[in-house]
């Protein structure tokens, strides 16, 4: 399986519904789609990552490199991993628990509650 990524908008966020795997092989077209965004002005980004049902590390350093790369332009990331589904919840919610590094994370359940916050606080509004 191959990953798939496309592009949409809701209000001032750019939201990229990510599909597929996200590993060695894939990740550097996260990495790119990201960089294009971010070239084109946009520094408020939804990453829904519901359909991924595939994570390696590599997949987790194009997540942390995409926050380093926000946080720069003084934007704002926010990922979609919904805590429950079809086996116990996201898997890549699980991954980022299980390497500690979730809660460097605003994650939301569904782009709907991500593009409505506008709290603007650090914290994540879901549970690890």
């Amino acid at each position: 399986m191959t990953l798939k990524v496309t592009d949409g908008e809701e209000g001032e966020w750019a939201v990229l519904r990510v599909s597929g795997e996200l590993d060695l092989v894939t990740s550097p077209a996260l990495r790119q789609r990201v960089h294009d965004a971010v070239a084109e002005g946009r520094h408020h980004i939804v990453l829904d990552l519901a359909d991924v049902f595939f994570c390696d590390s590599s997949g987790v350093g194009v997540l942390i490199a995409t926050r380093r790369l926000i946080r720069s332009c003084q934007g704002t990331l926010r990922l979609i991993l919904p805590a429950r589904g079809a086996v116990d919840g996201s898997h890549v919610n699980r991954v980022l628990g299980a390497l500690g590094v979730r809660r460097l994370f605003d994650v939301y359940p569904d782009l709907a509650a991500a593009v409505e916050d506008e709290t603007g606080e650090e914290s994540s509004p879901l549970s690890a």
